[in-house]
Protein backbone atom coordinates (compact mmCIF):
# COMPACT_ATOMS: atom_id res chain seq x y z
CA UNK A 1 0.00 0.00 0.00
CA UNK A 2 2.79 2.42 1.01
CA UNK A 3 4.69 1.54 -2.16
CA UNK A 4 1.66 2.42 -4.29
CA UNK A 5 1.16 5.67 -2.37
CA UNK A 6 4.77 6.70 -2.92
CA UNK A 7 4.42 5.85 -6.62
CA UNK A 8 1.26 7.96 -6.85
CA UNK A 9 2.98 10.91 -5.14
CA UNK A 10 5.99 10.58 -7.45
CA UNK A 11 3.72 10.63 -10.51
CA UNK A 12 1.93 13.74 -9.19
CA UNK A 13 5.22 15.53 -8.57
CA UNK A 14 6.46 14.62 -12.05
CA UNK A 15 3.21 15.87 -13.58
CA UNK A 16 3.39 19.16 -11.66
CA UNK A 17 7.02 19.56 -12.74
CA UNK A 18 6.15 18.88 -16.39
CA UNK A 19 3.32 21.39 -16.28
CA UNK A 20 5.65 23.96 -14.73
CA UNK A 21 8.05 23.47 -17.61
CA UNK A 22 5.23 24.03 -20.09
CA UNK A 23 4.57 27.47 -18.61
CA UNK A 24 5.32 30.15 -21.19
CA UNK A 25 7.71 33.01 -20.56
CA UNK A 26 4.82 35.49 -20.48
CA UNK A 27 2.94 33.33 -17.98
CA UNK A 28 6.03 33.22 -15.80
CA UNK A 29 6.36 37.02 -16.05
CA UNK A 30 2.91 37.37 -14.51
CA UNK A 31 4.01 35.25 -11.54
CA UNK A 32 7.75 35.70 -11.22
CA UNK A 33 9.65 32.89 -9.46
CA UNK A 34 11.42 33.51 -6.15
CA UNK A 35 14.78 33.07 -7.89
CA UNK A 36 14.25 36.39 -9.68
CA UNK A 37 13.90 38.40 -6.46
CA UNK A 38 16.72 36.50 -4.76
CA UNK A 39 19.12 37.46 -7.58
CA UNK A 40 17.71 40.96 -8.09
CA UNK A 41 18.09 41.87 -4.42
CA UNK A 42 21.81 41.05 -4.53
CA UNK A 43 22.48 43.48 -7.38
CA UNK A 44 23.45 47.07 -6.81
CA UNK A 45 22.26 49.85 -9.11
CA UNK A 46 25.17 49.56 -11.53
CA UNK A 47 24.85 45.78 -11.74
CA UNK A 48 21.14 46.06 -12.49
CA UNK A 49 21.75 48.45 -15.37
CA UNK A 50 24.52 46.16 -16.68
CA UNK A 51 21.99 43.34 -17.05
CA UNK A 52 20.41 45.34 -19.90
CA UNK A 53 23.54 45.17 -22.10
CA UNK A 54 24.56 42.26 -24.35
CA UNK A 55 28.08 42.15 -25.79
CA UNK A 56 29.29 40.86 -29.19
CA UNK A 57 31.43 37.71 -29.41
CA UNK A 58 33.10 35.76 -32.24
CA UNK A 59 35.14 32.57 -32.16
CA UNK A 60 36.71 32.94 -35.61
CA UNK A 61 38.94 35.89 -34.67
CA UNK A 62 41.48 34.07 -32.53
CA UNK A 63 41.86 33.29 -28.84
CA UNK A 64 43.08 36.79 -28.01
CA UNK A 65 39.79 38.28 -29.19
CA UNK A 66 37.76 35.59 -27.40
CA UNK A 67 39.63 36.27 -24.17
CA UNK A 68 39.15 40.04 -24.51
CA UNK A 69 35.36 39.56 -24.57
CA UNK A 70 35.67 37.43 -21.44
CA UNK A 71 37.50 40.26 -19.69
CA UNK A 72 34.68 42.70 -20.57
CA UNK A 73 32.07 40.26 -19.24
CA UNK A 74 34.05 39.69 -16.03
CA UNK A 75 34.64 43.41 -15.43
CA UNK A 76 31.20 44.75 -16.37
CA UNK A 77 29.00 41.76 -15.40
CA UNK A 78 26.72 42.24 -18.39
CA UNK A 79 23.40 40.50 -18.92
CA UNK A 80 24.21 38.53 -22.04
CA UNK A 81 26.44 37.72 -24.98
CA UNK A 82 25.57 37.46 -28.67
CA UNK A 83 27.74 35.15 -30.75
CA UNK A 84 28.46 35.78 -34.40
CA UNK A 85 30.81 33.85 -36.73
CA UNK A 86 32.73 30.88 -35.41
CA UNK A 87 32.52 27.14 -34.87
CA UNK A 88 30.46 25.00 -32.49
CA UNK A 89 33.29 23.55 -30.39
CA UNK A 90 35.03 26.92 -30.04
CA UNK A 91 31.78 28.67 -29.16
CA UNK A 92 30.86 26.04 -26.55
CA UNK A 93 34.28 26.45 -24.91
CA UNK A 94 33.96 30.24 -24.93
CA UNK A 95 30.43 30.04 -23.49
CA UNK A 96 31.66 27.88 -20.61
CA UNK A 97 34.44 30.39 -19.92
CA UNK A 98 32.07 33.38 -20.07
CA UNK A 99 29.47 31.77 -17.80
CA UNK A 100 32.18 30.91 -15.30
CA UNK A 101 33.12 34.58 -14.77
CA UNK A 102 29.49 35.81 -14.62
CA UNK A 103 27.97 36.10 -11.16
CA UNK A 104 24.51 36.10 -12.77
CA UNK A 105 24.25 33.55 -15.62
CA UNK A 106 24.42 35.14 -19.07
CA UNK A 107 21.71 34.85 -21.70
CA UNK A 108 23.62 33.46 -24.68
CA UNK A 109 22.12 34.48 -28.00
CA UNK A 110 22.66 34.18 -31.74
CA UNK A 111 20.67 35.44 -34.71
CA UNK A 112 19.99 32.12 -36.36
CA UNK A 113 17.20 33.03 -38.78
CA UNK A 114 17.94 29.86 -40.73
CA UNK A 115 19.46 28.00 -37.80
CA UNK A 116 23.00 27.70 -36.48
CA UNK A 117 24.39 27.72 -40.02
CA UNK A 118 23.71 31.45 -40.29
CA UNK A 119 26.73 32.03 -38.03
CA UNK A 120 28.56 28.77 -37.30
CA UNK A 121 30.59 26.53 -39.56
CA UNK A 122 30.07 22.74 -39.41
CA UNK A 123 26.36 23.19 -38.63
CA UNK A 124 23.05 22.89 -40.48
CA UNK A 125 21.41 25.74 -42.38
CA UNK A 126 17.68 25.43 -42.91
CA UNK A 127 16.15 27.16 -45.96
CA UNK A 128 15.81 30.94 -45.99
CA UNK A 129 12.50 32.45 -44.95
CA UNK A 130 11.65 33.50 -48.53
CA UNK A 131 11.88 29.82 -49.49
CA UNK A 132 9.78 28.81 -46.50
CA UNK A 133 7.19 31.42 -47.46
CA UNK A 134 6.31 29.22 -50.45
CA UNK A 135 5.40 26.25 -48.24
CA UNK A 136 1.70 25.60 -47.69
CA UNK A 137 2.04 23.32 -44.65
CA UNK A 138 2.86 25.47 -41.61
CA UNK A 139 3.43 22.35 -39.46
CA UNK A 140 6.75 21.86 -41.26
CA UNK A 141 7.86 25.29 -40.02
CA UNK A 142 6.81 24.38 -36.49
CA UNK A 143 8.98 21.24 -36.75
CA UNK A 144 11.85 23.40 -37.96
CA UNK A 145 11.42 25.63 -34.90
CA UNK A 146 11.69 22.60 -32.62
CA UNK A 147 14.87 21.44 -34.39
CA UNK A 148 16.46 24.89 -34.17
CA UNK A 149 15.63 24.99 -30.44
CA UNK A 150 17.40 21.63 -29.94
CA UNK A 151 20.48 22.98 -31.71
CA UNK A 152 20.56 26.17 -29.65
CA UNK A 153 20.11 24.34 -26.37
CA UNK A 154 22.87 21.86 -27.27
CA UNK A 155 25.10 24.88 -27.82
CA UNK A 156 24.19 26.36 -24.43
CA UNK A 157 22.17 29.19 -25.99
CA UNK A 158 18.85 30.45 -24.66
CA UNK A 159 17.76 33.09 -27.20
CA UNK A 160 17.40 33.25 -30.97
CA UNK A 161 17.24 36.76 -32.42
CA UNK A 162 14.69 35.47 -34.93
CA UNK A 163 12.33 35.00 -36.72
CA UNK A 164 12.03 37.90 -39.15
CA UNK A 165 8.43 39.17 -39.15
CA UNK A 166 9.00 41.87 -41.78
CA UNK A 167 6.70 41.98 -44.81
CA UNK A 168 8.98 42.34 -47.83
CA UNK A 169 6.74 44.53 -49.99
CA UNK A 170 9.69 46.29 -51.65
CA UNK A 171 11.46 44.10 -54.20
CA UNK A 172 14.57 46.32 -54.00
CA UNK A 173 14.94 45.93 -50.23
CA UNK A 174 18.70 45.44 -49.69
CA UNK A 175 18.61 44.21 -46.08
CA UNK A 176 15.44 42.09 -45.58
CA UNK A 177 14.46 40.58 -48.94
CA UNK A 178 15.07 36.78 -48.80
CA UNK A 179 15.04 36.97 -44.97
CA UNK A 180 11.28 37.62 -45.09
CA UNK A 181 8.49 35.06 -45.58
CA UNK A 182 7.20 37.30 -48.39
CA UNK A 183 4.96 40.21 -49.28
CA UNK A 184 1.58 39.06 -47.96
CA UNK A 185 0.87 40.07 -44.36
CA UNK A 186 -1.32 37.05 -43.64
CA UNK A 187 1.21 34.57 -45.05
CA UNK A 188 4.02 36.28 -43.13
CA UNK A 189 2.06 36.19 -39.85
CA UNK A 190 1.14 32.50 -40.21
CA UNK A 191 4.65 31.33 -41.18
CA UNK A 192 6.42 33.51 -38.61
CA UNK A 193 4.02 32.28 -35.94
CA UNK A 194 4.62 28.61 -36.72
CA UNK A 195 8.42 29.00 -36.63
CA UNK A 196 8.25 31.12 -33.46
CA UNK A 197 5.95 28.68 -31.68
CA UNK A 198 8.20 25.73 -32.53
CA UNK A 199 11.21 27.45 -31.02
CA UNK A 200 9.34 28.63 -27.92
CA UNK A 201 7.78 25.20 -27.35
CA UNK A 202 11.32 23.87 -27.61
CA UNK A 203 12.36 26.10 -24.69
CA UNK A 204 13.98 28.92 -26.65
CA UNK A 205 13.42 32.66 -26.22
CA UNK A 206 12.55 34.22 -29.59
CA UNK A 207 12.76 37.74 -30.99
CA UNK A 208 10.41 38.95 -33.72
CA UNK A 209 12.10 41.59 -35.85
CA UNK A 210 12.24 44.44 -36.91
CA UNK A 211 9.34 46.36 -35.32
CA UNK A 212 7.40 48.22 -36.63
CA UNK A 213 8.43 46.65 -39.97
CA UNK A 214 11.57 46.92 -42.12
CA UNK A 215 10.15 45.39 -45.29
CA UNK A 216 9.47 48.48 -47.39
CA UNK A 217 12.85 50.21 -47.27
CA UNK A 218 15.57 50.64 -49.86
CA UNK A 219 18.25 51.63 -47.33
CA UNK A 220 20.24 49.17 -45.21
CA UNK A 221 20.17 50.38 -41.59
CA UNK A 222 23.61 48.85 -41.04
CA UNK A 223 25.00 51.72 -43.11
CA UNK A 224 22.49 54.58 -42.86
CA UNK A 225 19.16 55.59 -41.34
CA UNK A 226 16.18 54.51 -43.48
CA UNK A 227 13.06 56.66 -43.41
CA UNK A 228 9.51 55.31 -43.58
CA UNK A 229 7.22 58.02 -44.96
CA UNK A 230 3.95 56.07 -44.70
CA UNK A 231 1.07 57.31 -42.59
CA UNK A 232 0.18 55.75 -39.24
CA UNK A 233 -2.86 53.90 -40.64
CA UNK A 234 -0.80 52.15 -43.32
CA UNK A 235 1.86 51.16 -40.76
CA UNK A 236 -0.76 49.90 -38.31
CA UNK A 237 -2.69 47.82 -40.84
CA UNK A 238 0.21 46.47 -42.89
CA UNK A 239 3.74 46.64 -41.42
CA UNK A 240 2.64 46.03 -37.82
CA UNK A 241 0.10 43.32 -38.65
CA UNK A 242 2.35 40.26 -38.06
CA UNK A 243 3.66 41.73 -34.82
CA UNK A 244 0.15 42.43 -33.52
CA UNK A 245 -1.01 38.91 -34.38
CA UNK A 246 2.02 37.24 -32.79
CA UNK A 247 1.80 39.34 -29.64
CA UNK A 248 -1.63 37.70 -29.23
CA UNK A 249 0.05 34.30 -29.71
CA UNK A 250 2.57 34.84 -26.92
CA UNK A 251 5.72 36.18 -28.57
CA UNK A 252 8.48 36.25 -25.97
CA UNK A 253 10.53 39.06 -27.53
CA UNK A 254 10.46 41.80 -30.16
CA UNK A 255 13.40 43.65 -31.71
CA UNK A 256 13.08 47.34 -32.62
CA UNK A 257 14.34 48.55 -36.02
CA UNK A 258 16.56 51.56 -36.63
CA UNK A 259 14.23 53.61 -38.85
CA UNK A 260 13.07 57.22 -38.86
CA UNK A 261 9.25 57.26 -38.98
CA UNK A 262 7.87 60.83 -38.94
CA UNK A 263 4.22 59.74 -38.80
CA UNK A 264 4.88 57.98 -35.47
CA UNK A 265 7.52 60.35 -34.04
CA UNK A 266 8.41 63.58 -35.85
CA UNK A 267 11.68 64.16 -33.99
CA UNK A 268 14.26 64.83 -36.76
CA UNK A 269 16.62 61.93 -37.52
CA UNK A 270 15.40 59.93 -34.52
CA UNK A 271 15.60 56.15 -35.07
CA UNK A 272 12.56 54.16 -33.91
CA UNK A 273 14.86 52.35 -31.45
CA UNK A 274 15.28 55.59 -29.53
CA UNK A 275 11.66 56.73 -29.74
CA UNK A 276 9.61 56.56 -26.55
CA UNK A 277 6.35 57.17 -28.49
CA UNK A 278 7.12 54.08 -30.62
CA UNK A 279 8.73 51.69 -28.11
CA UNK A 280 6.65 52.54 -25.05
CA UNK A 281 3.66 54.37 -26.53
CA UNK A 282 2.84 51.96 -29.36
CA UNK A 283 4.48 48.61 -28.59
CA UNK A 284 4.02 48.48 -24.82
CA UNK A 285 0.93 50.59 -24.21
CA UNK A 286 -1.17 50.48 -27.41
CA UNK A 287 -0.33 46.90 -28.45
CA UNK A 288 0.05 45.66 -24.87
CA UNK A 289 3.30 43.79 -25.41
CA UNK A 290 4.62 42.42 -22.11
CA UNK A 291 7.68 40.48 -23.31
CA UNK A 292 11.31 41.46 -23.82
CA UNK A 293 11.99 44.48 -26.01
CA UNK A 294 15.41 44.29 -27.64
CA UNK A 295 17.15 46.96 -29.70
CA UNK A 296 18.70 46.18 -33.04
CA UNK A 297 22.49 46.35 -32.88
CA UNK A 298 23.54 49.62 -31.27
CA UNK A 299 26.74 49.84 -33.31
CA UNK A 300 24.86 50.18 -36.62
CA UNK A 301 25.17 53.46 -38.55
CA UNK A 302 21.38 53.77 -38.62
CA UNK A 303 21.36 54.49 -34.88
CA UNK A 304 24.73 56.14 -34.10
CA UNK A 305 24.92 58.43 -37.14
CA UNK A 306 23.04 61.22 -35.36
CA UNK A 307 23.44 60.13 -31.72
CA UNK A 308 27.07 59.71 -30.82
CA UNK A 309 29.22 59.13 -27.75
CA UNK A 310 26.77 56.85 -25.98
CA UNK A 311 23.72 59.13 -26.34
CA UNK A 312 22.03 56.44 -28.48
CA UNK A 313 22.39 53.88 -25.68
CA UNK A 314 20.90 56.23 -23.11
CA UNK A 315 17.97 57.21 -25.35
CA UNK A 316 17.36 53.51 -26.08
CA UNK A 317 16.89 52.82 -22.37
CA UNK A 318 14.70 55.93 -21.90
CA UNK A 319 12.58 54.85 -24.91
CA UNK A 320 11.70 51.57 -23.17
CA UNK A 321 14.04 48.91 -24.54
CA UNK A 322 14.79 46.15 -22.01
CA UNK A 323 17.97 44.94 -23.74
CA UNK A 324 20.51 46.90 -25.77
CA UNK A 325 22.63 44.68 -27.96
CA UNK A 326 26.16 45.48 -29.10
CA UNK A 327 26.73 48.90 -27.60
CA UNK A 328 29.84 50.60 -28.97
CA UNK A 329 30.97 50.98 -25.33
CA UNK A 330 28.80 49.37 -22.66
CA UNK A 331 30.90 50.71 -19.77
CA UNK A 332 30.36 54.27 -20.98
CA UNK A 333 26.67 53.58 -21.58
CA UNK A 334 26.12 52.22 -18.06
CA UNK A 335 27.72 55.35 -16.60
CA UNK A 336 25.47 57.57 -18.73
CA UNK A 337 22.37 55.68 -17.59
CA UNK A 338 23.40 55.99 -13.92
CA UNK A 339 23.89 59.72 -14.40
CA UNK A 340 20.48 60.00 -16.09
CA UNK A 341 18.86 58.25 -13.12
CA UNK A 342 20.47 60.76 -10.74
CA UNK A 343 19.20 63.61 -12.95
CA UNK A 344 15.66 62.12 -13.03
CA UNK A 345 15.78 61.67 -16.82
CA UNK A 346 14.75 58.07 -16.18
CA UNK A 347 13.08 56.40 -13.22
CA UNK A 348 15.07 53.56 -11.63
CA UNK A 349 11.75 51.70 -11.24
CA UNK A 350 11.55 51.43 -15.04
CA UNK A 351 15.03 49.92 -15.17
CA UNK A 352 14.18 47.54 -12.33
CA UNK A 353 11.14 46.31 -14.29
CA UNK A 354 13.36 45.56 -17.29
CA UNK A 355 15.92 43.77 -15.14
CA UNK A 356 13.24 41.54 -13.60
CA UNK A 357 11.97 40.71 -17.10
CA UNK A 358 15.52 39.72 -18.07
CA UNK A 359 16.03 37.64 -14.92
CA UNK A 360 12.67 35.92 -15.45
CA UNK A 361 13.75 35.09 -19.01
CA UNK A 362 16.94 33.58 -17.64
CA UNK A 363 15.03 31.42 -15.19
CA UNK A 364 12.47 30.35 -17.82
CA UNK A 365 15.30 29.32 -20.17
CA UNK A 366 16.89 27.13 -17.49
CA UNK A 367 19.60 29.43 -16.18
CA UNK A 368 18.37 29.18 -12.60
CA UNK A 369 20.52 26.06 -12.46
CA UNK A 370 24.09 26.48 -13.62
CA UNK A 371 25.31 23.98 -16.16
CA UNK A 372 28.40 23.37 -18.27
CA UNK A 373 28.17 22.56 -21.97
CA UNK A 374 29.56 19.13 -22.79
CA UNK A 375 31.92 19.89 -25.68
CA UNK A 376 32.57 16.26 -26.57
CA UNK A 377 30.50 15.22 -29.57
CA UNK A 378 29.06 18.68 -30.03
CA UNK A 379 29.45 18.78 -33.83
CA UNK A 380 27.56 15.51 -34.19
CA UNK A 381 25.01 16.80 -31.68
CA UNK A 382 24.03 19.70 -33.95
CA UNK A 383 24.16 17.67 -37.17
CA UNK A 384 21.34 15.24 -36.56
CA UNK A 385 19.90 13.02 -39.29
CA UNK A 386 16.41 14.25 -38.39
CA UNK A 387 17.44 17.84 -39.15
CA UNK A 388 18.93 16.95 -42.53
CA UNK A 389 15.80 14.99 -43.43
CA UNK A 390 13.63 17.97 -42.46
CA UNK A 391 15.72 20.30 -44.63
CA UNK A 392 14.94 18.13 -47.66
CA UNK A 393 11.29 17.91 -46.66
CA UNK A 394 11.11 21.71 -46.46
CA UNK A 395 12.77 22.03 -49.87
CA UNK A 396 10.34 19.54 -51.40
CA UNK A 397 7.39 21.48 -49.98
CA UNK A 398 8.68 24.85 -51.23
CA UNK A 399 9.62 24.12 -54.85
CA UNK A 400 7.20 25.99 -57.11
CA UNK A 401 6.08 25.17 -60.66
CA UNK A 402 5.05 28.30 -62.58
CA UNK A 403 4.79 26.86 -66.12
CA UNK A 404 4.69 23.61 -68.02
CA UNK A 405 2.82 21.10 -65.88
CA UNK A 406 1.59 19.10 -68.88
CA UNK A 407 4.74 19.62 -70.94
CA UNK A 408 6.96 18.25 -68.16
CA UNK A 409 4.61 15.33 -67.59
CA UNK A 410 4.96 14.36 -71.27
CA UNK A 411 8.75 14.60 -71.55
CA UNK A 412 10.27 11.30 -72.68
CA UNK A 413 13.12 9.79 -70.62
CA UNK A 414 14.79 7.95 -73.52
CA UNK A 415 15.01 10.94 -75.88
CA UNK A 416 18.30 12.80 -76.37
CA UNK A 417 18.34 15.45 -73.64
CA UNK A 418 20.77 18.32 -73.07
CA UNK A 419 21.08 19.25 -69.38
CA UNK A 420 22.64 22.69 -68.98
CA UNK A 421 23.70 24.47 -65.80
CA UNK A 422 24.22 28.22 -66.19
CA UNK A 423 26.05 30.48 -63.75
CA UNK A 424 28.42 27.89 -62.31
CA UNK A 425 31.91 26.63 -63.29
CA UNK A 426 31.27 22.87 -63.05
CA UNK A 427 28.63 20.12 -63.24
CA UNK A 428 25.91 20.51 -60.61
CA UNK A 429 23.85 18.27 -58.39
CA UNK A 430 20.81 19.32 -60.45
CA UNK A 431 22.31 17.84 -63.60
CA UNK A 432 23.25 14.59 -61.88
CA UNK A 433 19.75 14.24 -60.41
CA UNK A 434 18.01 15.04 -63.72
CA UNK A 435 20.08 12.43 -65.54
CA UNK A 436 18.59 9.72 -63.29
CA UNK A 437 15.30 10.30 -65.11
CA UNK A 438 16.66 11.08 -68.57
CA UNK A 439 18.97 8.25 -69.53
CA UNK A 440 20.14 9.57 -72.91
CA UNK A 441 21.52 12.89 -71.68
CA UNK A 442 24.62 15.08 -71.96
CA UNK A 443 25.83 17.76 -69.52
CA UNK A 444 26.77 21.31 -70.51
CA UNK A 445 28.08 24.02 -68.18
CA UNK A 446 28.14 27.74 -68.86
CA UNK A 447 29.80 30.06 -66.34
CA UNK A 448 28.29 33.45 -65.41
CA UNK A 449 30.98 35.28 -67.42
CA UNK A 450 31.02 32.91 -70.41
CA UNK A 451 32.47 34.28 -73.66
CA UNK A 452 30.53 34.65 -76.91
CA UNK A 453 32.49 31.71 -78.33
CA UNK A 454 31.61 29.42 -75.41
CA UNK A 455 27.94 30.37 -75.70
CA UNK A 456 27.79 29.83 -79.48
CA UNK A 457 29.52 26.43 -79.18
CA UNK A 458 26.87 25.17 -76.75
CA UNK A 459 24.05 26.75 -78.76
CA UNK A 460 25.24 24.93 -81.88
CA UNK A 461 25.63 21.55 -80.15
CA UNK A 462 22.27 21.48 -78.36
CA UNK A 463 20.49 21.98 -81.68
CA UNK A 464 20.84 18.21 -82.18
CA UNK A 465 18.92 17.37 -78.98
CA UNK A 466 15.21 16.60 -78.68
CA UNK A 467 14.83 18.05 -75.16
CA UNK A 468 16.65 20.77 -73.22
CA UNK A 469 16.60 21.18 -69.42
CA UNK A 470 18.31 24.25 -67.97
CA UNK A 471 19.32 25.13 -64.41
CA UNK A 472 20.05 28.82 -63.73
CA UNK A 473 22.22 29.07 -60.63
CA UNK A 474 23.10 32.06 -58.42
CA UNK A 475 26.45 30.96 -56.99
CA UNK A 476 26.71 33.85 -54.48
CA UNK A 477 26.66 33.03 -50.77
CA UNK A 478 23.30 34.81 -50.31
CA UNK A 479 20.39 34.82 -52.81
CA UNK A 480 20.12 38.54 -53.53
CA UNK A 481 18.73 40.44 -56.49
CA UNK A 482 20.69 41.16 -59.69
CA UNK A 483 21.97 37.66 -60.39
CA UNK A 484 25.52 38.10 -61.78
CA UNK A 485 25.18 36.81 -65.35
CA UNK A 486 26.75 38.75 -68.21
CA UNK A 487 24.65 40.12 -71.08
CA UNK A 488 25.63 37.30 -73.44
CA UNK A 489 24.52 34.63 -70.98
CA UNK A 490 21.20 36.43 -70.37
CA UNK A 491 20.59 36.63 -74.13
CA UNK A 492 21.33 32.90 -74.42
CA UNK A 493 18.70 32.21 -71.74
CA UNK A 494 16.22 34.38 -73.65
CA UNK A 495 16.93 32.50 -76.90
CA UNK A 496 16.57 29.12 -75.17
CA UNK A 497 13.19 30.14 -73.74
CA UNK A 498 11.76 30.33 -77.29
CA UNK A 499 12.73 26.70 -77.90
CA UNK A 500 11.58 23.47 -76.21
CA UNK A 501 13.42 24.17 -72.97
CA UNK A 502 12.42 23.65 -69.34
CA UNK A 503 14.07 25.92 -66.77
CA UNK A 504 14.75 25.69 -63.04
CA UNK A 505 15.80 28.89 -61.26
CA UNK A 506 18.04 28.42 -58.21
CA UNK A 507 18.00 32.04 -57.11
CA UNK A 508 15.92 34.67 -55.38
CA UNK A 509 12.58 34.76 -57.26
CA UNK A 510 12.90 38.55 -57.71
CA UNK A 511 15.52 37.71 -60.35
CA UNK A 512 12.72 36.64 -62.70
CA UNK A 513 12.24 40.35 -63.43
CA UNK A 514 15.80 40.54 -64.81
CA UNK A 515 15.53 37.40 -66.96
CA UNK A 516 12.99 38.29 -69.67
CA UNK A 517 11.81 35.45 -71.84
CA UNK A 518 11.38 32.82 -69.14
CA UNK A 519 7.65 33.57 -69.10
CA UNK A 520 7.54 32.09 -72.63
CA UNK A 521 9.42 28.90 -71.80
CA UNK A 522 7.93 25.41 -71.98
CA UNK A 523 8.43 24.92 -68.25
CA UNK A 524 9.59 26.98 -65.27
CA UNK A 525 10.42 25.68 -61.80
CA UNK A 526 11.47 27.99 -58.94
CA UNK A 527 14.04 26.59 -56.50
CA UNK A 528 14.62 29.88 -54.56
CA UNK A 529 18.27 29.23 -53.60
CA UNK A 530 21.41 27.46 -54.80
CA UNK A 531 21.80 24.65 -52.27
CA UNK A 532 21.88 20.99 -53.30
CA UNK A 533 18.65 20.18 -51.48
CA UNK A 534 16.77 22.69 -53.69
CA UNK A 535 18.41 21.19 -56.79
CA UNK A 536 17.29 17.73 -55.69
CA UNK A 537 13.70 18.95 -55.24
CA UNK A 538 13.52 20.76 -58.58
CA UNK A 539 14.99 17.75 -60.40
CA UNK A 540 12.39 15.51 -58.76
CA UNK A 541 9.62 17.74 -60.16
CA UNK A 542 11.05 17.62 -63.68
CA UNK A 543 11.58 13.86 -63.36
CA UNK A 544 7.92 13.52 -62.32
CA UNK A 545 8.84 12.05 -58.95
CA UNK A 546 7.57 14.99 -56.87
CA UNK A 547 4.27 16.86 -57.14
CA UNK A 548 5.12 20.53 -56.50
CA UNK A 549 2.97 22.32 -53.91
CA UNK A 550 4.88 25.60 -53.39
CA UNK A 551 3.33 28.99 -54.16
CA UNK A 552 5.19 32.23 -54.90
CA UNK A 553 5.56 34.25 -51.67
CA UNK A 554 6.13 37.49 -53.62
CA UNK A 555 4.98 39.13 -56.84
CA UNK A 556 7.46 39.76 -59.65
CA UNK A 557 6.36 42.34 -62.20
CA UNK A 558 5.06 42.05 -64.81
CA UNK A 559 4.34 38.34 -65.17
CA UNK A 560 4.01 36.71 -61.75
CA UNK A 561 1.94 37.39 -58.68
CA UNK A 562 1.84 36.25 -55.06
CA UNK A 563 0.32 32.78 -54.76
CA UNK A 564 1.18 31.61 -58.29
CA UNK A 565 2.05 27.93 -58.56
CA UNK A 566 0.58 25.02 -60.52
Amino acid sequence: MKKNLFLFIAICIATISANAQKQTYLEMLANQPKWVDSVFNKLNRRERIAQMFFVRAHTNLGQKYTDSVGLVIKKEQLGGVIFFQGGPARQAAATNAYQKVSRVPLIVANDGEWGLGMRLDSTISFPYQMTLGAIQNKELLYKMGLEVAKDFKRMGMQMNLAPDADINNNAKNPVINYRSFGENKYNVAVKTGAYMKGMQDGGLLTTLKHFPGHGDTDVDSHYDLPQLTFNATRLDTLEMYPFKELIKQGASGIMIAHMNIPSLDNTPNLPSTLSKPIVTGILKEKLGFKGLIISDAMDMKGVVKYFKDGEADLLGIIAGNDILELSENSDRAIKLVRKAVRQDRIDMKTIDESVKKILTAKYWAGLGKRDTIVTQGIVAGVNRNASNALVQELANASVTLLKGKDYIKNMIPIRRTAIISIGVPSVTRFQKEISKGFYNSVYYVLDKDASATQISNIAREIGAFDQVIVGIHDARSRPGNNIPLNAGVKNFIKDLSTKNAVFALFANPYNLAGLPGLENSKGLVIGYQKEDYMQISAAAVINNRLVPTGKLPVSIAPNYKFGDGL
